[in-house]
């Protein structure tokens, strides 16, 4: 048996396992597809690690619906910190988590009865130069280098934030092909770790709307760092400002990238759903 908690960041939903009380099986991958698995699991776009830390207060660990294990997940995060707060493993309300190798610092927000309401992340600076990307395209910034998917051409301004992404510009993410070009442009052989494809679209200069194809799981209904990729391709290209507002089908996230520090900040709610034992698959 195995102890988890569902929880999600504007629909962006995971279980999340405190691995510093439950015992883990070593096949990590398989434990995310079978727990992710919508009618015969628990549902969720993955699973999601809480670890300890050598050099942070906290490690995270996320692992796609398809087992891949990625490097970073700015909803996942923020669930995580929540979580640290409200279940008792810290009483501060600003922290910080290793995720993939990078640490990042969290500030909460919380409501009348000491629980979180919203976090906000520092997700560093963000990573423009192409084969840094991991893609291979030259330049810094990589900015609307056309990549053709399914015989149309599509300009993609590439950013990573703690993971790769490729964000285009179109007129309605409502009728964007998410779900062909996506999984298409995903896996391109431009992309060697394969990338998170966004489709955005310029509301003005202060509002993005997006929806994103991740990268191992999926559409999704919200990616954290899409979103921060998505405004800070935005903001490469001249399009919106330096704070502004990104909705997603499952929510509205604030992305600010500072001119100070030159590092992306993220701001966005938090939500837990139910706590669960795993009994497998038996």
């Amino acid at each position: 048996m195995l102890r988890f908690t569902k929880m999600h960041g504007i629909g962006n939903d995971y279980v999340y396992i405190n691995g510093l009380t439950e015992t883990l099986p070593d096949d990590l991958p398989a434990l995310a597809v079978r727990m992710s698995r919508r009618r015969f699991g628990c549902g969720s776009d993955g699973m999601i690690l809480i670890l300890p830390s050598e050099r942070a207060d906290f490690t995270m660990r996320m692992f796609n619906s398809d087992g891949s294990e990625s490097e970073m997940c700015g909803n996942g995060i923020r669930c995580v910190a929540a979580y640290c707060h409200d279940r008792g493993l810290t009483d501060r309300t600003a922290f910080s988590i290793e995720s993939g190798g990078a640490i990042k610092h969290m500030r909460l927000t919380l409501d009348e009865k000491g629980r979180t309401a919203a976090v906000r992340v520092d997700m560093g600076v963000p990573v423009t130069n192409g084969p840094a990307i991991p893609c291979a395209f030259a330049g810094d910034p990589v900015c609307m280098r056309p990549l053709e998917a399914l015989g149309q051409s599509w300009p993609l301004t590439m950013v990573n934030m703690g993971n790769p992404h490729a964000v285009t510009f179109v007129d309605s993410p409502a009728t964007a092909p998410v779900t062909t070009v996506g999984p298409a442009l995903e896996c391109d052989p431009c992309f060697p770790n394969r990338c998170n494809i966004e489709f955005a679209h310029v509301v003005d200069r202060a509002h993005l709307d997006m929806r994103v194809w991740e990268r191992g799981a999926g559409e999704t209904l919200a990616c954290g760092t899409g979103a921060c990729a998505s405004a800070v391709a935005a903001m490469l290209n001249g399009l919106i400002d330096r704070r502004a507002e990104v909705t997603l089908p499952g929510g509205t996230l604030t992305i600010e990238w500072s001119e100070a520090d030159g590092h992306v900040y993220m701001t966005g709610p938090v939500a837990f759903v139910y706590d669960g034992v795993w009994l497998g698959d038996e």
